[in-house]
């Protein structure tokens, strides 16, 4: 086989260059079969559609602000009633859980026992007295005879120390036959004041040991307490307006509070603070306090659960903006506020009581701001909005909100402004 040298002049045979000119043909060939299999390029993408929200105008309302905590309702008088005598119990005269009046018999003690130490007291107290009264005669005459000269005075003094003595004795017989007269009425068990009472907790037939035995309970009704909890930071705010002079303390005039119960959703039952606690607990850092309530239709029962309304303050104008449109961002709260090109602006606002869904904002909003209602998970700051549907429930604020350009809203005739809510479109 022929050599050739490669730095040599010399030229290949023709077949080599042949192949050579056919593998570079092949090649040019598959190169524009895969240019042609590549798809065209895609269109740019279509910007997405503004995120379409409802918005309200902020309202000003006059409001009260309260301080809403929980509390139990308490029996202004009760009484655990017990026995001042020993002995057996021989009748219970009542209905568990009846509502009795004071003095009502609750129980009755067997008072033979009694009975008969009253009987013996008293004919003790007989016998001293007719002892006595011989003894007040007999100083009496020997009187008469010292003045004549007839007795001594030793006899005289001797007379007149045993008719002291039998004076005494009748004094003391007299004391014990008040006691056994009052154990003889003691054998008598009344209530001590009205109102409703508990279960009889022993029997008839049990020994019953004087002061010692609860016998039942008797808790009042009507009137009832009311006791709840204030913490420091609302103290130290009531007592600041005190001092400044814009409301009175609740030490020296009376002060209204609104309650709920456990059923109820209004705050439509009041009560009159009558006590403040003299300290502060340092267990819960809050302040005892306790309302009087009225509870003719006895509907109120001690222990009772119920929400209170305590009011910080006197009325006064403010804004308010639905909650929904409220967001919170590490515990800062903030809403949506849409500029005059309809974009959103972040804003963090300073809030305070809910008032019928809606809440006040203290601080960071004005009357003219649109505020985001729904629609918040889809906006965020800098972003473009389409409005839905404007809310709001003031009437003349309506045409102080900034419309959007080409609403609907803002075609609208003038005779159309008394209405609280329209529907807008872009």
């Amino acid at each position: 086989m022929p050599h050739y040298d490669i730095a040599s002049n010399a030229r290949p045979n023709a077949g080599l260059c042949r192949g050579i000119q056919l593998l570079c043909g092949v090649s040019l060939f598959a190169s524009g079969l895969l240019s042609g299999c590549q798809k065209a390029s895609a269109p740019p993408p279509v910007a997405p559609k503004p995120p379409e929200v409802t918005v309200a105008v902020p309202v000003t309302e006059d409001v009260q602000e309260f301080e809403e905590t929980t509390g139990r309702l308490v029996a202004r008088e009760s009484v655990e009633v017990r026995s001042r005598v020993s002995g057996y119990l021989d009748k219970a005269l009542f209905k568990d859980g009846d509502n009795v009046q004071e003095g009502q018999l609750l129980f009755h003690i067997d008072a033979r026992p009694y009975e008969a130490e009253l009987a013996r007291a008293t004919a003790s107290v007989a016998q001293a007295k007719a002892r006595f009264e011989r003894l007040k005669r007999q100083e009496e005459r020997a009187r008469k005879l010292f003045l004549t000269k007839n007795t001594t005075q030793e006899e005289l003094d001797l007379i007149s120390a045993d008719r002291s003595e039998a004076e005494a004795a009748l004094e003391a017989l007299e004391a014990t036959q008040r006691l056994a007269s009052l154990n003889c009425e003691f054998t008598k068990i009344t209530s001590p004041i009205s109102g409703r009472i508990s279960r009889r907790l022993v029997d008839p037939g049990n020994l019953v040991k004087a002061d010692d035995t609860p016998l039942v309970t008797v808790m009042s009704l009507n009137p009832i307490y009311a006791y709840f909890d204030i913490d420091e930071r609302t103290i130290l705010k009531v007592e600041r307006l005190i001092r400044e002079g814009k409301i009175p303390s609740p030490r020296d005039s009376k002060y209204q509070v609104l309650f709920a119960l456990a059923d109820e959703t209004e705050f439509l039952r009041q009560g009159e603070i009558d006590f403040l606690d003299n300290h502060i607990s340092m267990t819960t850092g809050t302040l005892r306090l306790r309302a009087t309530v009225e509870n003719d239709s006895l509907l109120l029962t001690p222990g009772m659960f119920i929400r209170l309304h305590v009011p910080i303050g006197n009325p006064h104008s403010a804004i308010l903006v639905p909650e929904e449109s409220l967001g919170s961002d590490q515990g800062q709260r903030f809403v949506y506020v849409l500029d005059d090109e309809d974009k959103v602006t972040y804003r963090r606002v300073k809030i305070g009581m809910l008032k019928e869904g809606r809440r006040v904002i203290e601080e960071g909003l004005g009357l003219k701001d649109r505020v985001v209602v729904s629609g918040l998970q889809r906006v965020r700051a800098g972003v473009k909005v389409t409005i839905k549907q404007t809310e709001t429930k003031n009437e003349n604020l309506k045409d102080a909100a900034p419309k959007s350009p080409g609403s609907q809203e803002a075609k609208a005739p003038a005779e159309a402004k008394g209405t609280t809510g329209t529907t807008s479109k872009p």
